[in-house]
Parts: C-alpha cells; structure tokens; sequence
C-alpha cells in the first residue's frame, strides 16, 4: 500500500530516503549483459540513485551512465554514488536525449538501460513541488523546476476542449469534460494556483457515487497533468526506440512502468524494435519487461508512492 512519507524527508540523506523494492528483480534481468566483464549501463531515470547504487557495487567493472532531468535528483544521487565517481557520468538530461547523450560520451553501444517510470519518491516527497494531491502546494509538477510551464499555467490558459482531451487521455478521467468546463468557471473567477484548490474543485466536480468506488477524485487529473507538463509519453516514444539502438548485442532493456499509457507505448516500441528483442513472454536475450504481476502499483494510496517508486 502507498505510505504518507514523513515530514522532513528532504533533509534525510540521499542513500538513506530510498531501496527500490524490486532491485532484485532488476539485477537478475540485467545480470547476463552486466556479469564478468567490462560493460555500460545507462540509468535513464536516475533518481536517487537506488538501482545505480546497487549495481555498482555487485558489478565492479560497470561504468554507469546516469540521466535525470531534475537538478536535485542529480546532485543528491552524486553524494550518494560518490564512491563511484571513476566510473559514472552523472548527465541532466531528459532520457529522450539518450542518443545525444551516448554520442557526447563515445559510447556507440550499451550492455543495459534501464527506465523507472513516473514520479520519483524525491518528487513525491517535496512538499512544494506539487505532484501530490494529499498536501498543499503551487501547482507546479515540473520535474525540472528550471524550465517549462507549470500545472497551473495550464490549467488557466488551455481551451477547455484541449483540457478536456489531456484529462482524457493521459488521466483515462471518464467525467472529463464535466471537470474541465469546472475548471473553466472557476478560472474565469481567479486563477487555479494551489493544489488544495484544485481537490476541492474535483471532490465538487466528480460525481458521489464515483467518489466511493473510483478512488481519490484527484488521482486521474493530478496524473494528467503531471504527464502534459513534462511531455513524459512524448519523451518515452522518442527514448524506447533510441535505447533499443544503443544496445550491443546481448544486451538488455528493462522498462518498469506503472500505468496502462505507458506499458501500451512500451510494448508497442518493443514489438516495432529489431526482430531480436523479445517481450517478456519469449525466452532469450534482449529487451525484457518486468511484468505485472512483478511489480507493485505505483501511487496506490492518496497522492503517495509505493515503496518501490523511481529511485
């Protein structure tokens, strides 16, 4: 179940704030491309540096390629991986940049990438960052704080038919419609800035009956928005394909995601990939998936991670 991180979170260590819970999964994925040799991983979705952290140590002669686009996940996973600081390069970059990225460094091919999806738990936690519907804060949710336009700039500048179709395609949100005309009236009156605001729009906007079996009114819109603001589908579109060029042959992608947008774009980019990457249902090498059953629900309590969030 999701847990309500404490308060003061942000000011706990980096290597003490998260274990990815599926570590071990990931390591057995990866290990016939990393094992006994010389190899190149590319952590696409850095974090805090669980997994990287992790696989350096139990792999002495890897050289990790670490990409995050947010500038205080970077610096909190550099004092965590410092002990490794001859063998990383610690890149900002959004993972959609892997080819540029590979190509700055000289590096043609990979023996691994790997992909956590989604909000990381340093996201999560940081109270004002605004990516949680269970506390207050600036509706922000920008992954990188330095550039882009925030939730709010959203909210209170898109037409209502073209907030409509984001809260229905990238939420699944069936009362669309219904929550952006809210949306409408409400910002025709002042501006939608603070995430509680928010909340008690959609607690207003989504009907009872769908308040009791649907799960927080705010699940869908806050995901919605989260994805809009940091392009996320457009950039792993652009990433998967890039990624599965990079790998050497044997090597391995793993893709952990948590929501059907992503796992459909995913297994869309693996069955386009090259005829030697198999899905998860085929044995061999190549690119793999954790599947289902495998993973634990991202965001299964109100606004909160599992403890198996990005990191």
């Amino acid at each position: 179940m999701g847990q309500r991180p404490e308060q003061g979170t942000e000011d706990r260590p980096a290597g003490a704030r998260h274990v990815p819970v599926l570590l071990p999964r990931v390591t057995e994925l990866l290990d016939p491309a990393l094992s006994g040799r010389p190899a190149v991983l590319v952590d696409a979705t850095l974090g805090l540096g669980g997994h990287s952290a992790a696989l350096l140590a139990a792999y002495p002669q890897l050289t990790l390629v670490g990409l995050d686009r947010d500038p205080q996940a970077l610096e909190l996973a550099g004092r965590r991986l410092v002990a490794y600081s001859d063998r990383i390069h610690l890149v900002h970059a959004v993972y959609d940049r892997i080819a540029d990225v590979l190509d700055d460094l000289d590096l043609p091919r990979v023996d691994g990438v790997l992909f956590d999806l989604g909000v990381s738990s340093l996201q999560l936690d940081a109270e004002s960052r605004g990516f949680s519907y269970a506390r207050d804060a600036d509706l922000d949710m920008r992954m990188d704080p330095s550039t882009g336009q925030t939730a709010a700039e959203v909210l209170n500048s898109y037409p209502v038919p073209e907030l409509a179709r984001i809260l229905r395609e990238y939420g699944e949100e069936r009362f669309a419609g219904r929550i952006a005309a809210a949306v409408a009236r409400r910002r025709a009156q002042r501006p939608l800035t603070r995430s509680a605001e928010l909340v008690e729009l959609l607690y207003e906007a989504v009907p009872a009956a769908s308040r009791r079996t649907g799960g927080h009114p705010a699940k869908r819109t806050f995901q919605a928005l989260r994805i809009e603001v940091n392009s996320e589908l457009d950039a792993l579109r652009t990433a998967l394909p890039a990624a599965l060029d990079a790998l050497a042959v044997g090597g391995r992608l793993v893709v952990m995601s948590y929501h059907s947008l992503e796992d459909r774009i995913v297994k869309r980019e693996l069955a386009a990939g090259p005829r030697q990457v198999l899905l998860p249902a085929l044995a061999g090498d190549g690119a793999l998936l954790v599947p289902p059953a495998d993973r634990p629900r991202r965001g299964a309590g109100p606004g909160e991670r599992t403890d198996g969030a990005a990191g």
